[in-house]
């Protein structure tokens, strides 16, 4: 496919972006059911910060976040828009979409073998956030994210905050991150899981560890975003 030069720069933009990070494991636990499960990681590219509004409109022409700067990240996006961008994104520099998204809101089917952008599987999310180490934060809390003691109630402009090992900054706190994975199809349904905390969480929830859940096209709020990952 031959880019415009527009898509060229949109592509250059995304690919100074983009995070390697390398294979690897890592152990999984659900509170809930107390389960726990270890799952191997390919090597794969994330977003060093999530994806910020500059980047949503850029590539949608539209902005929903609720604290609108160009910086910060985009928020108030229900999952299905977000897999909607990484589809959009995709086209727009050349690669196939990740995501069959059916017109009547029906099951969206992912192709993990496309080589477009998409949403991190939670076990990507969570190895990448402890970027090799086996703890609940990869630093100091003050120090890595921001989150109700020290955000003012608001999103805030990304990469402030210290990054983790690996390069990844604002994996905790400031928005929680949608993640590609169903939940539990047997109890919930369709829900599709959320992870890292937001602006307004209490300490004890901004952890690699903690695992949100809720619908894919109604659940949108100001403290939920995402990040881009793709296949290497």
């Amino acid at each position: 496919m031959n880019l415009n030069r527009t898509e060229v720069s949109l592509l250059n933009t995304i690919s100074e972006l983009m995070v390697e990070i390398p294979k690897g494991k890592v152990h999984l636990r659900d509170d809930r059911t107390k389960v726990q499960w270890c799952v191997e990681i390919d090597p794969f590219l994330l977003s060093k910060y999530p994806v910020t509004q500059d980047l949503y409109i850029e590539v949608t022409m539209e902005n929903p976040s609720t604290f609108q700067e160009s910086k910060r990240p985009v928020e108030t996006v229900t999952w299905k828009e977000a897999v909607n961008f990484c589809n959009k994104l995709s086209i727009q520099t050349g690669l196939n979409p990740c995501y069959v998204i059916p017109e009547n809101n029906g099951d969206i089917t992912f192709d993990n073998t496309a080589d477009g952008f998409r949403l991190p599987t939670e076990a990507e999310w969570e190895y990448a956030c402890k970027a090799g180490t086996s703890e609940i934060r990869y630093g100091e809390l003050d120090l890595i994210a921001w989150y109700k003691n020290n955000a003012r109630n608001t999103t805030q402009v990304v990469g402030q905050k210290k990054p983790n090992a690996w390069g990844l900054f604002d994996m905790l706190g400031n928005v929680w991150e949608w993640c590609t994975d169903l939940y539990d199809t047997e109890v919930y349904g369709s829900y599709r899981i959320f992870r890292g905390g937001g602006f307004c969480d209490q300490e004890r929830s901004v952890m690699a560890t903690t695992r949100r859940r809720s619908h894919p096209l109604k659940f949108k709020i100001e403290d939920l975003g995402f990040r881009i990952a793709k296949n290497k």
